[in-house]
């Protein structure tokens, strides 16, 4: 457990003029181009001081990415959905409906220019949603994300093809509820965090999620947390506000397909 060392992450990351980030939230699905295109010409203004820092809620239709970090033999299916290479960090990883993306555009010469410390940030801001919904999470050494701990007969979900229903020697399963994959450009940070909310976990079984085969992924709904996207984005806003500040209502950068 490491959510001890997450506490001392926000003292730095947040803006000491106060400035508060503009906080938008697309509705509909967003092609994943399209979000990306706008994305990096929104990093590349907040780094030449022309506009504020965002943060930028939107589902995407189903599909794959792949990070830096990402092998050829974690893409199961290559044929099940498009598969986007990105220049973010990370693995492997899928996005689509039911499942909360959310771009993170801060500008982290402002923010202390702490690479680590600003993942440690985006880690206790999920860890925070979450426990807006009484869900205990945690970081682990070794694996990007956020992970909850199954132990009772409640806490259940469907198998996934490929991997482990329960770890070696029984007892609890560890499940990723959250990804994080992040790129940082002249001190301007993009791409961001995914939260599985109610996606389709057997979207998941064409690769393998982050380059991780003994644990499984899980969502709120799965766990038994009937939440909404809309209660998920207030959840995930009030727990940004804790880790790196206020926000404002913003305009998304690009409308739905």
């Amino acid at each position: 457990m490491l959510s001890q060392a997450l506490s001392s992450a926000a003292s730095k990351l947040a803006r000491a003029d106060g400035r508060p980030v503009e906080w938008a939230v697309s509705e509909g699905l967003v092609g994943y181009e399209a979000a990306v295109a706008a994305m990096e010409a929104r990093a590349a203004a907040i780094a030449a001081g022309e506009a504020a820092e965002l943060v930028w809620l939107l589902e995407h239709p189903p599909l794959y990415t792949a990070g830096v970090s990402s092998k050829d033999d974690d893409l199961l299916d290559a044929t099940r959905f498009p598969v986007h290479r990105t220049g973010r960090g990370g693995q492997f990883t899928y996005h689509g409906p039911g499942q909360r993306v959310a771009y993170v555009m801060l500008d982290l010469n402002a923010r202390g220019k702490d690479v680590r410390a600003f993942v440690r940030g985006l880690e206790q801001w999920i860890i925070g949603a979450l426990g807006e919904f009484g869900v205990p999470a945690d970081v682990r050494e070794g694996r990007v994300g956020v992970w909850v701990e199954r132990k009772g007969p409640g806490w259940s979900r469907a198998p996934l093809v490929g991997f482990a229903n329960t770890p070696p020697g029984g007892g609890g399963r560890e499940d990723k509820i959250a990804a994080i994959g992040v790129k940082v450009r002249k001190w301007v940070s993009f791409h961001g965090i995914s939260l599985n909310v109610e996606p389709d976990l057997s979207h998941f079984s064409g690769i393998v999620p982050c380059g991780i085969h003994e644990h499984g992924v899980t969502s709120l709904v799965d766990l038994g947390v009937p939440a909404t996207l809309d209660e998920a984005d207030e959840a995930l806003r009030a727990s940004f506000g804790r880790v790196f500040g206020e926000t404002v209502k913003g305009a998304a950068p690009v409308k739905p397909a």
